[in-house]
């Protein structure tokens, strides 16, 4: 059965750090890309970042210096660690992984159950 598991998210302030988790089973990571996706309310599912199987990341403009996705092969574990949080990094944040390297969230069948980050100012 594969299943993704998000953990880490919370209430943080402004300016504060966060690493969310997430860890697959029945997938292995180093042979697909991941990605980590945020929903806030009433908005549309959007791409924060990207690592590709052979180890290519990609951020949206918005996360770019501030955010870093990473991934432990051993652990099989992507990680977003999360740097300068601004209140408008709030929303639920998901994973997801496939085989296709693509930022169109309709394309990934396999995600996690998300985990909320809220980020007071």
């Amino acid at each position: 059965q594969v299943q993704l598991v998000e953990s880490g998210g919370g209430l943080v302030q402004a300016g504060g750090s966060l690493r969310l988790s997430c860890a697959a089973s029945g997938i292995t990571f180093s042979m697909n890309a991941a990605n980590w996706y945020r929903q806030a309310p009433g908005k549309q599912r959007e791409l924060v970042a990207m690592i590709q199987s052979y180890g290519t990341t990609h951020y949206a403009n918005s996360v770019k210096d501030r955010f870093t996705i990473s991934r432990d092969n051993t652990e099989n574990t992507v990680y977003l660690q999360m740097n300068s949080l601004k209140p408008e990094d709030t929303a639920v944040y998901y994973c997801a992984a496939g085989t296709l390297a693509t930022p169109v969230p309709s394309m990934y069948s396999i995600w996690g159950q998300g985990t909320q980050v809220t980020v007071s100012s």
